[in-house]
């Protein structure tokens, strides 16, 4: 678990990382000494508009594959100028935008005889989840069910969209679905206080 001044740094890190790229055209990554912050952790940097809050770019690592520091910058930028469903982020828009992190858990392996037990094994508003089928994956974070207020059969319909995928695959024998939970800090309005999130 992070304290909320390591989480309003992460947020920091999350905003800085993409206006420093309109200054110099390139990821600079700002390094820090904080032994918490330099665990390798999965991570999501989550763009949105203020005050419609609607999804401006998100992107992410789903496993700890870089110090957390690292992550948060790059999925930043990621969220900012690579997320395929959104133009690349133009600087008039750094006012009007709030950066929320989402500091995950790792991964584990939702274990069932049938997937109709899913159902009971997935608590809406802890939980995110990672789909793979083959080729196929998704991941759905924690907050999305509950922005949506979907229940748990729709929040796995959800995640088989997102994979690229139709829901009856949720019963297919090669699906393989993971659980983790997540940390989330994010601004309240743009620059402004960061909180944690239940």
């Amino acid at each position: 678990m992070l304290n909320l001044e390591r989480g309003k740094k992460l947020v920091k890190l999350a905003r800085a990382a993409v206006e420093n790229c309109f200054k110099s055209k390139k990821l600079v990554i700002e390094k820090t000494g904080d032994k918490i912050l330099n665990e390798k952790r999965g991570v999501f940097v989550t763009i949105e508009t203020y005050p419609a809050k609607k999804l401006r770019g998100c992107i992410g690592y789903p496993y700890a594959v870089l110090p957390l520091y690292e992550a948060v910058q790059r999925a930043s930028r990621a969220s900012a100028f690579e997320d395929a469903r959104f133009n690349p982020l133009k600087k008039e828009e750094l006012d009007d935008i709030i950066f929320e992190v989402s500091v995950l858990t790792v991964p584990k392996p939702i274990q069932v005889k049938d997937p109709k037990e899913y159902t009971d094994k997935i608590e809406i508003g802890k939980d995110g989840l990672v789909l793979q089928n083959g080729p196929f994956s998704g991941l759905l974070l924690p907050q999305v069910a509950t922005e949506f207020n979907w229940d748990v059969e729709e929040f796995l319909e959800n995640l088989c969209y997102k994979a690229g995928l139709t829901p009856e695959w949720i019963y297919d024998k090669n699906t393989r679905i993971w659980k983790f939970q997540a940390q989330i800090f994010s601004e309240k309005d743009p620059r402004g206080e960061v909180t944690e999130t239940d």
